[in-house]
């Protein structure tokens, strides 16, 4: 498929209607119709198998950096809201969908996909063949790529492919203090949505959890505050001391963007002081891999990712299968895990880590998002056994 130009329309409408195109750092071109802002932006191309959620996937800042290759055919069908977003800015590169936007169908949709990606300056291409590109990438692995939306149908590719080429790529690469809150901040107390209320909101205040934000998505918080959580949120890059000043009865380690070792360079230090003075530590997604790090293992780069709603985890302390919601592009090694830390979750797709415990430090961490947005509550019981070990630890002391 080396500089091969895929289209899934005949060659007259390829040459006299194409106002979008993904060309891929191997030379692979995909030509389409371009959608939402007229621009161009260069991430890393993966893909999603999710079926519903398409506003909370494209609102989670630990996609920064990617375009988002969508499997899933009817993007956009229900149109768009305010409730449904997981970060008050898109931060990943560019979307791609294999269908036309078609007009939105929801008692709740505000407005047209299409309109509000074009309102957040977000890029996106529609009318590719998806399933051709899902299938180089899980060939291939995640590749570089360029995605353009340029009505003028200007013949660039070879620019195009250059820039993706210069651009250096995830790894290594630490994206959490682009994304992160620059200063302290209490939570609002809004907590889980209500088909009937709305957003509902927390009065009680039962128990103090810091949230490091690395890239934290709003439900997880939502989630934190459903069971009388009061939550402060800080920078990716806090001090242990500033946290500490906070009197916080257990820190939450946060999703996020980026290569883990890169964040684990400035993250490490604090996450071990936490471990030393045995405050409770539960930590989703990228807050999975650093407490990794802080325990002694190593991350390394997946060949493909997981992304989707729809992903079989095995609990190995209860021998129940949960379906989860995943989006990572790397993993803890597991040939570096010391000896005293317990695999407690794994995938069935490939056997990778999906959950550790260090049971004598009260923390432990799942690699999916337990938070379901998008996707099942198979795993909103981890939420639970944070207050529970966090009120264990309160009667220790």
């Amino acid at each position: 498929m080396l500089n091969k130009e895929i289209t899934t329309e005949s060659e007259y409408l390829y040459n006299q209607q194409s106002t979008g195109i993904l060309v891929l750092e191997d030379g692979t071109t995909f030509r389409g119709f371009g959608l939402g802002a007229e621009s161009h932006a260069v991430g890393e191309v993966c893909f999603n198998t999710s079926m519903t959620g398409y506003q909370e996937i494209i609102t989670d800042p630990s996609y920064s950096d990617q375009i988002i290759n969508f499997t899933f055919p009817h993007i956009g069908n229900v149109g768009t809201n305010l409730e449904d977003i997981e970060s008050d800015k898109i931060w990943l590169k560019g979307v791609v969908f294999g269908k036309e936007i078609t007009d939105p169908s929801n008692y709740r949709s505000l407005e047209n996909l299409n309109v509000w990606l074009k309102k957040n300056n977000t890029v996106g291409i529609s009318g590719i063949d998806t399933r051709a590109l899902t299938n180089l990438i899980r060939k291939k692995g995640s590749m570089k790529g360029t995605i353009v939306h340029d009505k003028s149908n200007s013949n660039k590719k070879d620019f195009y492919l250059e820039q993706c080429k210069q651009w250096g790529g995830l790894k290594g690469l630490d994206l959490t203090l682009k994304v992160c809150c620059k200063k302290p901040y209490q939570w609002e107390d809004t907590a889980l949505w209500d088909k009937q209320t709305g957003y509902n909101k927390n009065n009680k205040h039962l128990v103090h959890v810091v949230a490091i934000d690395y890239g934290v998505k709003k439900n997880i918080l939502r989630n934190f505050s459903n069971l009388g959580c009061k939550i402060t949120v800080v920078p990716a890059d806090s001090s242990f001391e500033l946290i500490e000043k906070l009197n916080p009865d257990g820190i939450f380690l946060s999703n996020g963007p980026g290569d883990p070792a890169a964040t684990s360079i400035f993250a490490k230090n604090c996450i071990q002081k936490i471990l030393e003075k045995q405050i409770p530590i539960f930590g989703i997604c990228l807050g999975h891999q650093l407490l990794g790090h802080a325990l002694g293992c190593t991350t390394k780069k997946m060949h493909q990712g997981h992304r989707g709603a729809n992903h079989p985890v095995k609990n190995l302390l209860t021998e129940k299968v949960e379906i989860t919601s995943q989006n990572h592009g790397f993993e803890i090694d597991q040939s570096t895990l010391p000896k005293d830390i317990d695999i407690t979750h794994v995938s069935l797709f490939d056997g990778s880590i999906e959950g550790i415990s260090c049971n004598d430090k009260s923390a432990f961490s799942v690699q999916y998002h337990p938070e379901a947005s998008p996707g099942p509550h198979d795993s909103n019981y981890l939420f639970k056994q944070f207050i529970k070990v966090i009120k264990s630890n309160a009667k220790k002391n």
